[in-house]
């Protein structure tokens, strides 16, 4: 597989440097590779990523690809006769939850044109499927797999022990998320327990905790913004949608801060938008404003746009994660002098598809003064502002296809000008083989992140945890301060790793180094998985909530009485 994908990176090389000696990708390949291949793949001989390969896509039942390891919902489509013609994948990539209800498949191709030319690409792939993987890959390493997971168990990994590229196989080891068996619960520490909050709670990702208490849900592939209110706290009696007809919203943000917010603000894929809200609206008072109108030129890859303000209020920070992998395919120089592009984009700025990606943009409030505030983030997913330091922080989903253990990924303090590796480098002057002498320049230049976390796990949100005033559900006294952070779960790795919450250790405000597994138990096999957590609040009780988006759950983590 490693040599497979050398051979995918040298092609991309060639065909770069041919120009236009040879032909040029079509529209259908271009939209498959800027927003489809971040989790499948075309190509035979490298089968699943995190979701099926779609060679030979066109003719076939659905979820008939050898070693289906996705949805249940698409298998019971399959079994049902679905087999995906041209139409089929038509009215699929329309809406998939429409066509295919629980389907993991999160985003359509809502543009008829577009959708269009993807079909014709993948109509045009074929090739000999390969074998069925094994339920785990051979020479797997169990360090920090699901198998050795238990809750109170402590992690610390440190740059000088990182193993070297290609040190292991490159695993397409995507998970198939599974009905929980019944009266199947998540594991915490002993003097915790587990119950549910929301239930059918469908796809949202990010939590909020408005001042009254009510929790915002943003439910990226509906495009809405939903509340959930709980009368004594312990569950969620009404469900309200706030606000519709956005675009893949994800960040929110109350502004300004405290107890009485005149705005919600909303990060879609590309514009940053704020709704007027007061204090218990379970509705929107009026139409989004639209603040920021592009955040990229390119919005394929990582689609997450995460939200957050400083502490006085002044700078709202937008975090926005790669278009690609690696970067391979922008060329070795950005077209204009370095020089004056890191003048214009920061330290590091990537380019050409990547231009703006990879990175944490700042604004003022009002969506003005438009600046680059630190660069080679590869994916920063969970983003925001310390309530006690005001320092900035983010975690991070580090690159693939380099082995099972490398590069882990983070959870740091972001730095105002400051670079941290991708695509060139990672956790510091650690040159990335497949980019390797392109620029030498930043060697010396990438920061070490603060917690570095077993590679693969995908780092998501993330909270501090300070129970409020007189919470009676407020966790024990250690606990203040540190950092709860959720893993959804690992597809690149040979042995399933993440699908838990984790504490990441402080020491007066900062990290330690140090993370501590807190929720676990929801994987089953190393092929299927019950739960996935995408992100933590506390809520206003003092409870640890977890938005767990492949069971529809929203999970409540309290000391046991």
């Amino acid at each position: 597989m490693k040599q497979t994908m050398m051979a995918a990176q040298l092609a991309a090389l060639a065909w770069m440097a041919a120009g236009p000696a040879l032909a040029a990708p079509s529209a259908g390949q271009t939209y498959f590779e800027r927003n489809c291949a971040s989790c499948h793949t075309v190509d035979a001989a490298m089968g699943s990523r995190a979701g099926p390969g779609l060679f030979n896509v066109v003719g076939r039942k659905a979820a008939g690809v050898a070693g289906y390891n996705y949805t249940d919902a698409l298998t019971r489509a399959g079994a049902a006769g679905k087999t995906w013609t041209r139409e089929e994948l038509d009215v699929f990539l329309r809406d998939p939850n429409k066509d295919v209800p629980g389907t993991a498949m999160p985003i359509g191709v809502p543009d008829a044109k577009q959708r269009a030319a993807v079909i014709a690409y993948l109509a045009s792939q074929s090739g000999k499927a390969a074998a069925a993987p094994k339920a785990a890959a051979a020479g797997g390493d169990k360090a920090g797999s699901w198998t050795e997971d238990k809750p109170g168990d402590l992690h610390h990994i440190t740059v000088d022990k990182l193993v070297q590229p290609y040190a292991s196989e490159s695993a397409g080891n995507g998970p198939k998320v599974a009905k929980r068996p019944d009266g199947a619960m998540p594991a915490v520490p002993k003097g915790f327990k587990v119950g549910f909050f929301a239930e059918d709670s469908g796809k949202a990702r990010l939590p909020l905790r408005a001042p009254n208490g009510d929790i915002l849900l943003a439910e990226t592939s509906k495009g809405q913004i939903t509340i959930l209110r709980s009368r004594n706290g312990d569950k969620a009696d009404n469900t309200s949608v706030f606000a519709t007809g956005l675009s893949r919203p994800y960040g929110m943000a109350f502004w300004p801060s405290g107890a009485n917010p005149k705005y919600l603000y909303v990060a879609n894929v590309n514009s940053v938008v704020r709704i007027p809200y007061g204090v218990g609206d379970l509705k929107a008072r009026g139409e989004p404003e639209t603040i920021v109108e592009k955040l990229s030129d390119t919005t394929g890859g990582h689609t997450t746009r995460t939200l957050a303000f400083s502490k006085d209020d002044k700078t709202m920070f937008v975090s926005v994660g790669s278009a690609t992998n690696v970067a391979a395919g922008i060329g070795n120089k950005p077209p204009v002098a370095l020089p004056e592009w890191e003048k214009q984009h920061g330290l590091g700025g990537a380019w050409a598809e990547e231009t703006d990606r990879a990175t944490v943009l700042a604004f003022d409030a009002d969506g003005k003064n438009r600046r680059n505030y630190a660069n080679g983030l590869r994916n920063c997913v969970g983003m925001m502002v310390h309530p006690d330091t005001g320092d900035l922080y983010c975690s991070v989903n580090e690159r693939d296809e380099l082995g099972d253990n490398l590069p882990p990924d983070y959870i740091t303090r972001v730095k105002q000008g400051g670079f941290y590796g991708w695509p060139w480098y990672y956790l510091g002057d650690h040159e990335d083989p497949r980019l390797k002498g392109i620029r030498p320049d930043l060697k010396g230049k990438a920061i070490v992140p603060d917690t570095l976390i077993q590679a693969h796990s995908a780092a998501l949100g993330m909270v501090v945890y300070h129970a409020p005033a007189a919470a009676k559900n407020a966790f024990p006294k250690e606990y203040d301060g540190d950092i709860f952070l959720a893993l959804h779960g690992s597809w690149n790795r040979g042995i399933r790793t993440g699908y838990k919450v984790v504490r990441v250790m402080m020491k007066n405000g900062a990290p330690t180094g140090q993370y501590q597994d807190f929720m676990t138990g929801m994987v089953l096999s190393d092929r299927d998985v019950w739960g996935r957590p995408a992100a933590v609040t506390v809520a206003a009780d003092g409870a640890l909530l977890v938005v767990d988006d492949a069971g529809g759950v929203v999970w409540r983590v309290t000391p046991e009485k």
